[in-house]
């Protein structure tokens, strides 16, 4: 039954074609979502000029760049969102109308959408603006919230969706655009609205009596998460993070309406579980839907552990969760994993949110859990290795507060650890703290990544920062790991880590992606901030960013940019890589590649 099961997925798979004996042709490659697909794997298996040796020639380097993109009065853009890619959009309007051209497509703080050409074409220029479209004319916070998530695109309908946020209501009212990706024009329909009024619905929350509500002045809603998108393009998954409390949002794209949601706790009197991390939720080939919770800092240093909720049913902060969506029923929580100290990490607010899950499927034959769900990084830097089939947590309860770390119930690795002298989680970046590591002290924020060599051994790759000082004031290696998936046949998949980058410090980096020709010439890249996360983003002592490239084998460093050759970017940067093209969007999209000899 597993053995049929995983064909049919695999056939279907991105990872099936990138472990296949390779084509002669090689395909170009698209960029549709965050993380490049739904499983939100982070790998692009199809790159064939970029490998470790011509990245680490001196023909590697930026190429170009579009012009700085639009303002809100006084606050220039920022770009939060990956910027996605298509190799062919035949344009059907402005004046460029009939050319088919290869596009990068953005979305701003400042509230703008964009196709940008990536490539000469006639008399189109590679960084040409072909259109823009203008989402909101009051953005949220002043300009430096309008568009935080990346968006998605179906490709089949030839549109892209897009949640921006409007304070024009006063309420940080969320909308979700369609527009044509040939025009920039919205499709008819749209935007739907995800206000108070469409969120109070009866039974629309699948979790109890919780309201959409704004709360007490300074409370802020933030759509952060990247969209998913169902695998039939008819429903897409918008993950809500806020001050208080966290939504999966479920929005039907054919009848233009929030068809489902689920509130991370039951009531208004409980607060937490804000569902914000950049990646956003990931979506498996059986079309069930993961996301993590956060937690709450102001319940921890006002409440305590009572803050935490921990015997209170249908209360999931600090967890992660996975759903069913029934078209007629909507949301159904099937699973739960909650680490095994969440009371203590809560209370300190150094939750499992900030960093979101991917979705890893093992050949059936090579062990007894061959579908898979990883969480690299988290404020406390560790990595958790669930088997999605059987999510350990209840649905109805977390289990009690623990200390023990051998009661965690991920796939344990059978080897003690040595940051608790018996079995529990990996911790990848040191030192481990169940008391210091909110704001500057968190060691991640980032969606792992995954890639397959041509042995057949599955790696892991996260980034973060390890701390140093009495406060963890301060970054030091390692930010990068390289984590080994152990499979044996008839058992659990576990992991060990096999290796971590000593020398670049990174101070708030963004997911890695990686690059590779199949199994082969596997490059892992990443965006650092170069700031802490408090850092201001704005203004002339604004942080710029640095590209890195390292050797996904060795984890050499082949490539780092040049000081200020990047503008300032939004937090958590996630490059595009495509078709031997490094896309980075900053305030603007710089472009990275071989240079013409």
């Amino acid at each position: 039954m597993h053995s049929r099961k995983f064909a049919a997925v695999a056939a279907l798979s991105a990872l099936a074609v990138a472990t296949a004996t390779h084509a002669q042709k090689t395909p170009v490659v698209e960029k549709l979502m965050a993380h490049h697909d739904r499983a939100h794997s982070g790998w692009n298996a199809h790159e064939v000029a970029l490998t470790p040796s011509t990245v680490a020639g001196s023909n590697f380097g930026p190429l170009w760049s579009s012009p700085q993109l639009d303002s809100f009065k006084d606050t220039p853009p920022r770009l939060f969102a990956a910027p996605l890619f298509l190799p062919a959009v035949k344009l059907g309007a402005g004046q460029f109308k009939g050319s088919t051209v290869p596009a990068a497509f953005l979305a701003t703080t400042t509230g703008y959408a964009y196709a940008v050409s990536t490539a000469a074409s006639g008399k189109i220029q590679p960084g040409t603006i072909l259109w823009r479209a203008q989402l909101t004319a009051t953005p949220c916070n002043d300009g430096k919230m309008g568009v935080y998530s990346t968006p998605i695109i179906d490709r089949a309908k030839n549109r892209i969706y897009i949640s921006s946020c409007d304070s024009a209501s006063g309420e940080n009212l969320f909308s979700v655009h369609a527009l044509d990706l040939r025009t920039g024009q919205a499709i008819a329909g749209w935007p739907v609205a995800i206000s108070q009024t469409m969120m109070d619905q009866p039974e629309l929350n699948k979790n109890g009596t919780r309201r959409w509500r704004y709360g007490p002045p300074g409370y802020r809603w933030v759509q952060r998460a990247a969209l998913n998108m169902s695998h039939d393009g008819e429903r897409l998954y918008i993950a809500f993070g806020a001050d208080a409390v966290g939504w999966m949002v479920v929005v039907d794209t054919k009848d233009r309406k929030v068809a489902s949601a689920f509130s991370a706790t039951p009531n208004d009197e409980q607060d937490g579980g804000g569902m914000w991390a950049s990646g956003g939720p990931a979506v498996d080939a059986q079309g069930r839907i993961y996301m993590t919770t956060g937690s709450n800092l102001r319940n921890g240093i006002v409440l305590g552990l009572e803050g935490i909720y921990a015997d209170s049913e249908n209360s999931w902060a600090h967890s992660i969760l996975q759903w069913e969506d029934d078209r007629n029923s909507g949301l159904k929580l099937t699973g739960t994993y909650t680490p095994y100290n969440y009371c203590q990490a809560a209370k300190a607010d150094i939750d499992i949110g900030s960093s979101a899950p991917i979705v890893l499927d093992l050949p059936a034959a090579t062990t007894a859990t061959p579908n898979l769900l990883v969480l690299g990084g988290g404020k406390q830097g560790n990595i958790y290795l669930l088997d999605r089939d059987h999510m350990p947590g209840g649905v109805t309860k977390r289990q009690p507060c623990s200390l023990d770390p051998a009661t965690d119930m991920s796939l344990l690795a059978p080897e003690v650890q040595p940051e608790w002298k018996r079995r529990g989680p990996i911790n990848l970046f040191k030192p481990f703290s169940d008391e210091i590591g909110a704001f500057d002290q968190a060691k991640s924020r980032t969606t792992s990544s995954f890639y397959r060599d041509d042995t057949g051994a599955t790696w892991v790759y996260v980034t973060g920062a390890s701390k140093k000082g009495e406060n963890f004031n301060f970054s030091a290696p390692p930010g990068l790991a390289r984590v080994k998936v152990h499979a044996n046949p008839g058992q659990p998949a576990y992991l060990t880590v096999d290796k971590l980058e000593m020398t670049q410090t990174f101070d708030n980096p963004g997911s890695p992606i990686v690059t590779s020709n199949g199994g082969k010439d596997a490059i892992v890249w990443m965006v650092d901030q170069n700031a802490p996360r408090t850092a201001n983003l704005y203004g002339d002592a604004a942080p710029k960013p640095s590209l890195y490239a390292f050797d996904a084998a060795s984890l050499k460093l082949l490539y780092k940019s040049e000081p200020g050759v990047l503008f300032t970017t939004g937090n958590y940067s996630e490059p595009t890589i495509v078709n031997g093209l490094v896309l980075v969007g900053t305030d603007r999209l710089q472009a990275f590649g071989l240079k013409s000899k």
